[in-house]
C-alpha cells in the first residue's frame, strides 16, 4: 500500500494562495479577496489593495516577485483613470479599492472600484498608503529601485503626496479623513484623525522618501515630507499616549483653556473618560488613543494603528515595549481565543445605535466592532518580533494554528473572547491564509522584517518642536 503524505497547514495555506491568484490574460495581477463558493460573491471575487499587502509579502518572501511586479504596474494604470463618481472627478492620486478582471467579448479589462461602487460609498484613503508601502517592500525584497523610479512611479508617488500633504482645513499635522477611511471601512466613529490611518500616513510618508529619486524635481516633495514628519511624530508621541499616569493627568484637566502653553490643548473634557478604561487600564503598558481632535479623544485601542506604530517606529522604543506590555497585560480582552481585536471594546446600546447607524452587521463583538480578525496575525508577530517580544507572536500562532484551518479560514470571528466564526465571515479568507503563513514566514527569519520593519527616523528629528 502506498502511502499518502499528509499535507501541513502551511502546505494547504499555501495552496489555497496560488488557487486565490487572479490573471489578466497570461499575467498574475493579485489575488481574490476570498474563495467562498458558497456565498453570494459580492466584491470578495475582487483583488483589494488592503487585502493584498500580506498576500503580496509572503510571494516576495517565497521569491515570487512576478506577480507584486505586475500588481504594481496595473495599479498605478488604474491610478490614473478618469472616474466619474456621481458626477464627482476625484483626484488623480486615488487608488482604486479593488479591481476585477472583467471581459468585452474576447478582450479583457481591469475594472476598479474607488468607492463608487463600494458599500457606504467610502473612500479608500488606505489603500494610496498600503501601496506606497507595498512598494517599498517590493523594492526591498528584489534589491533594486529600478521600478520605482521609472517616470510613471515617480507620477504616481507625487499624485498620492499632493493629495496627503496639500493645504487643507487642518491645524493638526495629523491627516483628517472621513469615516470608513480605512479596514473599518463602515460608519464606526473613526472619522477626524484615526490611529489607522495615521500610522499609515506616517510608514507611506517615510516610504515615499525612500523612494523618490532626489533630484530638484522631486526635492520640494521630500522637504515637505520632512517638515511633516517632525511635527507629526511630536503630534503623535506626545498627545495620542495613554497609560495610567496620563490617564490621571486627563482626569485632573481644567476645561476651556485658552493660549499656547495650556496643558489641555485639545479641551479634553475629564467626564469624558468612559468608566471601562478606568478598570481596565492596567499598572503597566500603554497604547496610542483611537482618535484625537478637538474637545474629543476615543479612548478605544485600535490594533492596526498601534502595532503599525511600533512597526514603523512611529511609537517611541519605549512606547513600543508598552504597548505590548499591554496587549500582555490585557491578553483575555486583545487576543483571547483568536488574535485579535480589530479595537476594543465594542460599543453597544444607544452608542452603537448612534455610532453604527444601527449597523446590522457590526453588533457589538462582531465584525468591525470588537471582532477579532485572524489577518492581524502577521502585524502582531512583526511587532513583537521587532521588540524582541517573540513569546508574544509565538503564543498568538499556537492560537490560530489550532483553529484556523479547521474553521475553513474565516474572515473574523465574533465574541468577548473570539470563540464563535463571524456570523456573515466569508470562508477561506485569502488575507487570512496569508496573514499566518506570514507571521509563521518571519518567525522562520526575522531577516524579512526588513520588508515592513523601520528604524527610528533621524532624517526628520531635527524638525521635532
Amino acid at each position: 500500500m502506498v502511502s499518502v503524505k499528509k499535507l501541513t497547514i502551511e502546505e494547504k495555506a499555501n495552496r489555497l494562495l496560488e488557487e486565490a491568484i487572479i490573471y489578466y490574460g497570461d499575467r498574475p495581477v493579485g489575488a481574490l479577496a476570498a474563495l467562498d463558493s458558497t456565498t453570494e460573491a459580492l466584491n470578495y471575487d475582487q483583488c483589494f489593495i488592503r487585502d493584498f499587502v500580506p498576500v503580496a509579502l509572503v510571494f516576495l518572501i517565497q521569491g515570487k516577485t512576478d506577480i507584486i511586479y505586475n500588481f504594481l504596474v496595473e495599479t498605478v494604470t488604474l491610478q490614473k483613470q478618469e472616474r466619474r463618481i456621481d458626477c464627482y472627478q476625484p483626484p488623480p492620486g486615488l487608488m482604486p479599492a479593488s479591481f476585477k478582471v472583467g471581459s468585452k467579448g474576447d478582450k479583457q479589462y481591469l475594472d476598479a472600484d474607488f468607492g463608487d461602487q463600494a458599500i457606504g460609498r467610502v473612500t479608500p484613503i488606505d489603500s494610496c498608503l498600503w501601496w506606497i508601502i507595498l512598494l517599498r517592500a517590493y523594492t526591498k525584497a528584489t534589491g533594486n529601485l529600478s521600478l520605482a523610479h521609472q517616470p510613471e512611479f515617480q507620477s504616481a508617488l507625487r499624485f498620492i503626496l499632493d493629495i496627503c500633504l496639500g493645504p487643507q482645513f487642518e491645524m493638526t499635522p495629523t491627516l483628517l479623513v472621513p469615516d470608513g477611511a480605512c479596514m473599518i471601512d463602515r460608519r464606526m466613529g473613526v472619522d477626524g484623525y484615526p490611529i489607522e490611518i495615521q500610522s499609515l500616513f506616517y510608514a507611506a510618508l517615510r516610504s515615499a522618501r525612500e523612494l523618490l529619486i532626489p533630484n530638484i524635481e522631486s526635492q520640494d516633495l521630500i522637504n515637505k515630507i520632512n517638515n511633516r514628519l517632525g511635527s507629526f511624530i511630536y503630534h503623535i508621541r506626545a498627545y495620542y499616549w495613554l497609560d495610567l499616569l496620563k490617564l490621571n493627568e486627563i482626569h485632573r484637566y481644567k476645561g476651556d483653556q485658552f493660549g499656547e502653553s495650556v496643558v489641555n490643548k485639545f479641551n479634553i473634557y475629564p467626564d469624558s473618560i468612559p468608566y471601562w478604561l478606568t478598570e481596565w487600564m492596567p499598572d503597566r503598558g500603554g497604547y496610542l488613543a483611537g482618535n484625537l481632535g478637538p474637545g474629543r479623544m476615543d479612548f478605544r485601542f485600535f490594533a492596526i494603528g498601534n502595532l503599525m506604530a511600533i512597526i514603523s517606529s512611529l511609537a517611541t522604543e519605549s512606547q513600543s515595549k508598552e504597548i505590548l506590555t499591554l496587549i500582555e497585560e490585557r491578553w483575555d480582552s486583545l487576543v483571547s481565543r483568536m488574535p485579535m481585536k480589530v479595537c476594543f471594546p465594542a460599543v453597544d446600546g444607544l452608542a452603537w445605535q448612534i455610532i453604527t447607524g444601527s449597523d446590522p452587521k457590526n453588533t457589538p463583538w462582531s465584525y468591525h466592532n470588537g471582532g477579532s480578525w485572524p489577518v492581524l496575525l502577521w502585524m502582531l508577530m512583526a511587532a513583537a518580533q521587532k521588540m524582541g517580544r517573540e513569546d508574544l507572536g509565538d503564543r498568538a500562532v499556537a492560537i490560530a494554528q489550532s483553529r484556523l484551518a479547521e474553521d475553513q479560514w474565516p474572515e473574523y470571528y465574533d465574541g468577548k473572547n473570539g470563540r464563535l466564526i463571524g456570523k456573515s465571515a466569508r470562508m477561506y479568507q485569502t488575507w487570512t491564509i496569508a496573514g499566518f503563513l506570514l507571521a509563521k514566514l518571519l518567525r522562520d527569519n526575522p531577516n524579512y522584517l526588513s520588508l515592513v520593519c523601520m528604524d527610528e527616523d533621524t532624517e526628520a528629528a531635527a524638525c521635532n518642536i
